[in-house]
């Protein structure tokens, strides 16, 4: 799916999976959301998990996104070659790695992907496979905002991604509510300027649907709203109030 290159709509909303589950991504697809974002960084999963999530979710009309902790290109190329639609690269801090983010991406002599898709449907060119790659460049440092025009002027990047709760922590604030915090925040639109004005996609992790309308009143493009875990939470919660009537 081409949602994260050609956003007809904006903001997309997402949602995010930690578990080995296919009943997240599936409800969140029923729900309305526009892509399912797979965490292999701070979640229960790694980037086989995935690939062979991904192979039972073909048919769930929902976009797919994975999170990755680096530039690595085997499990890189290992999720994209079962079907996600992008990837996240988690703290890209300078223009050199977020090249080495997109060279994972693409095959010779533009990168150092290597071909082996394990989906048949989508088919042996490796234009057609490149093409349907996005990239983003997860930005969640103090490094990483200094040095973001760098970053921004990289070839091949579709777009980037704020992790608000590490950029609190590399700037001294309070993660919990994050983007309250004034540098935080001043942080949070200096990248997506930058950004915007690369022409790249703007995208950040929002964690719950408050935030996610503040976020999207400031301009981004792809937000995160909350992970599976999250929304079952809140729904047995509801629920339970219900049924009890407190």
């Amino acid at each position: 799916m081409s949602v994260f290159r050609n956003i007809s709509k904006s903001p997309i909303w997402g949602g995010w999976v930690t578990g080995p589950t296919e009943l997240g991504p599936r409800e969140f697809a029923r729900a309305g959301y526009d892509y399912v974002g797979f965490d292999t960084q701070h979640g229960y999963l790694d980037d086989a998990d995935v690939a062979s999530l991904l192979r039972h979710l073909e048919h769930v009309p929902i976009a797919t996104a994975v999170r990755l902790p680096n530039a690595d290109p085997a499990p890189i190329g290992r999720v994209l070659d079962a079907g996600a639609d992008a990837v996240i690269i988690a703290m890209i801090e300078s223009a050199e790695q977020a090249a080495a983010a997109v060279a994972a991406t693409r095959y010779p002599p533009a990168g150092v992907r290597s071909f082996g898709p394990l989906r048949a449907d989508l088919g042996l060119d490796p234009a057609a496979l490149e093409s349907r790659a996005s990239v983003f460049a997860m930005i969640e440092t103090s490094a990483a905002v200094a040095d973001v025009e760098n970053i921004c002027a990289v070839a091949g990047l579709t777009g980037i991604y704020i992790g608000p709760a590490d950029l609190a922590s590399s700037v001294g604030a309070n993660v919990q509510g994050a983007t309250n915090d004034e540098r935080v925040l001043k942080a949070i639109t200096r990248t997506r300027d930058v950004a915007t004005a690369a022409g790249l996609v703007t995208g950040i992790h929002a964690s719950d649907g408050k935030t996610g309308n503040t976020m999207a009143r400031l301009g981004f493009q792809m937000i995160t709203l909350a992970s599976e875990s999250q929304a079952l939470r809140r729904g047995a919660a509801e629920h339970l109030r219900e049924a009890t009537g407190k």
